[in-house]
C-alpha cells in the first residue's frame, strides 16, 4: 500500500519500449511545464519500474513527488529559460537591425533634401546675377543714349578730363614718332646693306686695277666704316624704339585700362543718379517710398565707386608722368648723341654713347640680349 501510495503521488512519464519519450496527447497533457521549478524531475529518486526494455509494454520512471495544479493544461512543448548571455545577444541584435532600419528610412529624406538645396541655390543666384546685370544695362544704356542726344546729365571732373586728353594725344603722338623712327631704322639697314655691297665693289677693282688701287682702296675703307657705325646707329635707334614702345604699350596702356574702368563708374553713378531724381520728382506714398530707399542705396554704392575709381585715375596719372619724363629724358639724349655722332663721322663718341647706356650690339649669327642687359 506504502509503494502504490507513493507511485500515485509521483509524475509518470511514459516511455516506449526503445527508450523514446511517448508523445501522446494524453502523456503530453499530463507533463509539468517547468521542469526547472520545484516540481522538476529528481534523477536521483528516479527508477525504472519495467526490467526489460525490449518488450512491447511501455516502462514507467518513476519521480518525486509532483506538486503542482494537475487540472491546468500545459503547452505541448516544455519551454525552456535562455541564458543571460543569449538574452543580451538577442537584444543587441533586435536594437541594431532597428538602428538601422531607422536610418534606411530617414536617409532618403535628407539626401533628398540636401539634393534640392544644391539644385535651388545655384539656380536662383545665377538668376539674380542676370536680372541685376540686365537692369544695370538698360540703366547705362539709357544713360548713355540720353546723353549722346542731348537730354541727359554728365558729371564731369574738369581737371581730371583735361589730363586725360592730354594723355590720350601724348600717347597717339608717341605712336606717331615709333612709327618713323621705325621707318628711319629700315631705311639706315638698307644703306647699311647698300654700303657694304659697295665696299666690297671697290676693294675687288682695287685689286683689278693696279693703277687705280689706292682709290678704290680708300673708297672701299670709307664705305666699310660706314657701314660699321650704322650698325652702332641702328642699334641705337632700335634701343630707343624698344624703350618708347614699352612706355606706350605698357605703361600708358595700363592706365588708359583704368581710365575705362573710371569711364563705366561714372555712367554707372550718373544712371543711378538720374533714377533716384525721376523718383523723388514722383509722389511719396507707401508703393513708392521702398523703391526710393532701394534706389537710394544703389546710388550711395555706385558714388563710392566712382569716387574711389577718380582717386585711382588720378593717382596713376601722376606716377606716370613722372615715369614718362624720366624714360624720354634718357631715350632722348640717346637718339640725339647717337644720331650727331654719326653723321659728324666720331666713331668713338659713337661707340661711347651705346657703352653710357649699357647697348650693346647685336653681332651677326647672335643672340639677341637678354631684356635685364637692355635695361
Amino acid at each position: 500500500m506504502a509503494e502504490e501510495s507513493h507511485r500515485s503521488s509521483a509524475a509518470e512519464i511514459p516511455v516506449t519500449s526503445n527508450g523514446d519519450l511517448d508523445q501522446s496527447p494524453e502523456t503530453v497533457f499530463q507533463r509539468d511545464p517547468y521542469p526547472g521549478g520545484p516540481g522538476a524531475l529528481n534523477f536521483s529518486e528516479s527508477c525504472v519500474s519495467s526490467s526489460n526494455f525490449a518488450s512491447t509494454t511501455e516502462g514507467i520512471i518513476e519521480s518525486g513527488p509532483y506538486k503542482g495544479s494537475a487540472s491546468l493544461p500545459t503547452s505541448p512543448v516544455a519551454p525552456v529559460a535562455p541564458s543571460s548571455a543569449v538574452a543580451g545577444r538577442l537584444a543587441r541584435s533586435s536594437s541594431d537591425s532597428q538602428a538601422e532600419q531607422g536610418a534606411m528610412n530617414a536617409q532618403p529624406n535628407v539626401g533628398a533634401l540636401v539634393l534640392s538645396e544644391d539644385l535651388k541655390n545655384p539656380a536662383m543666384e545665377k538668376l539674380d546675377l542676370v536680372r541685376k546685370w540686365s537692369i544695370n544695362t538698360y540703366k547705362c544704356t539709357r544713360q548713355i543714349l540720353s546723353e549722346k542726344l542731348g537730354r541727359g546729365s554728365r558729371t564731369v571732373d574738369l581737371e581730371l578730363e583735361a589730363q586725360i586728353e592730354v594723355l590720350r594725344d601724348n600717347k597717339r603722338k608717341y605712336q606717331n614718332v615709333i612709327r618713323l623712327a621705325q621707318t628711319l631704322a629700315n631705311q639706315l639697314s638698307q644703306i647699311m646693306q647698300t654700303q657694304r655691297q659697295l665696299g666690297d665693289a671697290f676693294a675687288d677693282l682695287s685689286l683689278k686695277s693696279p693703277e687705280l688701287h689706292e682709290e678704290f682702296g680708300f673708297n672701299a675703307e670709307t664705305q666699310k666704316l660706314l657701314s660699321k657705325n650704322g650698325e652702332t646707329l641702328l642699334g641705337a635707334i632700335t634701343f630707343f624704339i624698344a624703350s618708347v614702345n614699352t612706355l606706350v604699350d605698357k605703361t600708358i596702356d595700363d592706365t588708359m585700362i583704368t581710365i575705362k574702368l573710371y569711364e563705366v563708374a561714372r555712367v554707372e553713378y550718373d544712371a543711378y543718379r538720374t533714377d533716384l531724381e525721376e523718383l523723388n520728382l514722383g509722389p511719396r506714398d507707401a508703393t513708392t517710398m521702398p523703391k526710393i530707399e532701394l534706389s537710394q542705396q544703389q546710388f550711395q554704392l555706385h558714388r563710392e565707386k566712382y569716387e574711389r575709381m577718380r582717386e585711382d585715375v588720378s593717382v596713376k596719372l601722376k606716377f606716370l608722368e613722372e615715369n614718362k619724363v624720366k624714360v624720354l629724358h634718357n631715350q632722348l639724349i640717346l637718339f640725339h648723341n647717337a644720331i650727331a655722332a654719326y653723321y659728324a663721322g666720331n666713331q668713338q663718341q659713337l661707340e661711347q654713347t651705346l657703352k653710357q647706356f649699357h647697348i650693346k650690339l647685336k653681332m651677326p649669327g647672335g643672340d639677341s640680349p637678354s631684356w635685364l642687359e637692355e635695361h
